[in-house]
Parts: C-alpha cells; structure tokens; sequence
C-alpha cells in the first residue's frame, strides 16, 4: 500500500502543476512521475534545486516544494522496502532452488564462500556469513559428515582450523552454478545487459556506505 500511495502522490503533483488530468496522470508509468521529480530536484547531487516558481503565489510554492519533499521521501521509504524485500524472497526462492540437492540456506552459503576462497580459517568464515563460531560449526559438522568440506590444521597455527572444499563439493558446486545461471535468467529477463551493469554499479555504492558504516561502528 504504501508504494502505491507514494506513486500517487507523486502523480498528482505532476497533475496538478503540468495541468495533466489527475485521471490520465494515475495510468501513466511510474517512470513519468520519477522523471517530473528529478526534473524539479537535483536529487542526483542531493541538493534540493526547485523548478521554476514563476507565477505562482509564496503560499503556493511551498506547498509545492513541501508535496515534492515528501513525494520523494516517500520514494526514498519505498525503495528501502523494494531492497530488502528483493534479497528476501531471491533467498527463500534460492532455498527452493537447492531444496532438491539437499542442501540447506546455511550449507549452500558456506560452500559459495568457499568456492571464492578455498581454505579460510573457521573464524573467518564465520565473521564473513555473520554468524556465531557455534553455529558455524555445527553446520561445517554436517558438511564434513556429508563429505562436502574438510578440516586441515593451519600450517602455522595448528590450533586453528582451515576449511576446505572436496571433490564431491565441486561436483555440488557445478550443479548449483548451473541452477543459479537458469534462475537468474529467469528473474533477470526484464533487464538489458546495460541495465544490468547499472544495477550493480548502483547496489556496490549502497554496499559500500553500509560497509563504511560497520567500520565506523566498529572504531567508535
């Protein structure tokens, strides 16, 4: 509900200053609306440039500019929501994925990880997947048990554990990669190869505020 009153809001402000029927603005694509309100802001350099005023009374033009404010920071709350409710359900249908080679959420996640580096210590392993040294263990015992992953004494410090994929993971590995390439084809369709680039580019700078942010936490 709340994306579909902020895609509203934002045309009837367009409506209303365009001189569009409110009417024929609600059946238009969200895109127009998005546009009018970039046209009227500099959102990309996060300053607040208003669009032309001219004619209008001062009682007017604030309430225009107070409509715009909140139109885009309802937009801003909606795409928070898009964010995490896009990770969420490509997780739960990625479960669904795996569920038939019979491996869980945390079993297919450690073997991802470890396919990007093999033999990471357990504790970095664990502070990677954010989760408890405990935890993690027991998900590396059943791996182990399965004949998915092995433990090997660190060379240096032998007290330490160093994780380690097997034959039969890569072969688990290569079946996954496979239903992952089909999957994402499928939830990806409606996006060109630029398009697709632009995502990326855009989810690193939002990964990369988030991953300062941890720091910052951390030195504090």
């Amino acid at each position: 509900m709340l994306e579909d009153l902020a895609d509203v809001k934002l045309f009837i402000i367009q409506a209303r200053h365009d001189g569009v029927p409110p009417s024929t603005a609600v059946t238009s694509s969200s895109m127009v609306a998005y546009d009018y309100a970039r046209g009227k802001y500099d959102i990309l350099d996060g300053r607040a440039m208003h669009g032309d005023q001219s004619g209008m009374s001062a009682d007017t033009a604030a309430k225009r500019t107070a409509d715009l404010d909140a139109a885009l920071r309802q937009r801003d709350l909606r795409l928070g929501f898009l964010v995490h409710d896009v990770s969420r359900m490509r997780r739960s249908a990625f479960d669904r994925l795996m569920r038939p080679l019979g491996v869980t959420r945390a079993q297919w996640w450690v073997i991802a990880h470890l396919s990007r580096q093999d033999g990471m210590m357990q504790i970095q392993l664990a502070d990677i997947l954010d989760v408890g040294k405990a935890s993690l263990g027991a998900v590396i015992d059943r791996l182990e048990a399965a004949g998915l992953v092995e433990r090997r004494p660190d060379p240096v410090d032998g007290r330490a554990k160093r994780v380690f994929m097997t034959r039969k993971s890569h072969r688990l590995l290569a079946k996954m990669q496979d239903l992952e390439r089909a999957f994402n084809a499928r939830i990806l369709k409606h996006l060109g190869e630029a398009d697709r680039d632009t995502l990326i580019r855009l989810l690193s700078l939002i990964r990369t505020e988030l991953v300062d942010m941890q720091d910052d936490d951390t030195s504090a």
